[in-house]
């Protein structure tokens, strides 16, 4: 029987998840559990590139492990893990900074990004945080890794540095492959529709979080922003906003964009914001109410950490040690 493929990808615990994170990356995770191996972690050791506060941190660590579990990953099917649990993510990474030229990293749009709202620190990490990225991939010998259109520039990076790296050793690495969403694989800001909705967006009523109550999830559908037209059309370039709340709604009630487009002809924005609005809350509610009762068994969610940690490291220990004997470390003696 031929062996499944591999699956890796991870959030940073740097906020709340929102909507986005959600319909672009969870909800088609769980999708993909029966089919692949499946890697998910919560990365930790992504988030510190920026300043922050450590007790949130930890806090919203558990709190994005608690909601992975309500969101429907399983851990007995899927491994969830803690990044900085696997201290091979930071040794891997070392090495491959090795094989990453400055070049490539200076190309990266996301550097750039983060540079400019983060000027005051602009460190080494925010410059070399796609060689880790490479490393969390590489690991685990990835074939797909599901990403956002933003996060791709990544994806092939990792390629590059994998194949330079297996055209110096041999076969070492997996070449791994985008896998991107055909539907919901990137929802926008309600205030904003042009810009992926974000946790760190300057408006939070163009985010909706997936622990927001009912009543603020309908406040921010209602004043998302739309067009001078009446008509619920989905055209992405001239009806941006309209098009992002199809794609929400798309997903929230499994219709078709042309379905969607009947179902409110001859109606109102105000009749088709409310519905969105509804229709997200029910997405939510169980999920909501899954996640209150995971979170407050904080010893199933230690043992779900260590358990997923050495999942991983048991396969992330041979990818390394195989790439260390390749550079020629003297192997460490057995205890």
């Amino acid at each position: 029987m031929e062996e499944k493929k591999s699956i890796l990808s991870g959030i940073k615990p740097s906020g709340e998840l929102t909507l986005g994170s959600y319909i672009g990356a969870i909800k088609n995770w769980v999708e993909l559990s029966d089919s692949y191996n499946c890697y998910y972690m919560m990365a930790d050791m992504h988030t510190i590139t920026v300043r922050h506060e450590p007790a949130a941190l930890r806090r919203r660590t558990l709190e994005q492990l608690a909601l992975y579990i309500a969101c429907g990953l399983d851990p007995q099917k899927n491994t969830i893990f803690i990044q900085s649990h696997v201290t091979e993510h930071a040794e891997l990474a070392w090495v491959l900074n090795c094989y990453t030229m400055f070049g490539e990293l200076s190309r990266m749009t996301q550097f750039k990004d983060k540079s400019a709202k983060n000027a005051d620190n602009i460190n080494a990490g925010l410059f070399t945080y796609p060689v880790l990225m490479a490393a969390d991939i590489l690991l685990y010998q990835a074939d797909l890794v599901p990403v956002g259109d933003d996060q791709k520039q990544h994806v092939e990076l990792t390629r590059d540095v994998a194949m330079r790296f297996n055209g110096i050793y041999g076969d070492v690495f997996t070449i791994p492959e985008p896998f991107i969403p055909k539907v919901g694989a990137r929802i926008m800001s309600l205030q904003n529709p042009t810009s992926k909705m974000s946790k760190s967006e300057s408006d939070p009523g163009g985010c909706i979080c997936l622990l927001d109550k009912p009543e603020d999830i309908m406040r921010a559908f209602k004043r998302a922003v739309t067009d001078s037209d009446t008509v619920v059309r989905h055209d992405v370039k001239e009806k941006p906003g309209i098009s992002n709340l199809m794609q929400i709604y798309a997903v929230c009630t499994g219709r078709t964009f042309e379905e969607i487009e009947r179902e409110f002809a001859g109606k109102g924005y105000g009749d088709f914001k409310k519905a969105v609005g509804e229709a997200t809350v029910e997405l939510l509610r169980p999920l909501q109410e899954e996640f209150r009762r995971i979170y407050a068994d904080k010893a199933y969610l230690e043992d779900v950490c260590a358990e997923g940690a050495q999942r991983a490291r048991h396969r992330a220990a041979k990818t390394l040690a195989k790439v260390y004997k390749k550079v020629g470390f003297v192997p460490k003696k057995r205890q």
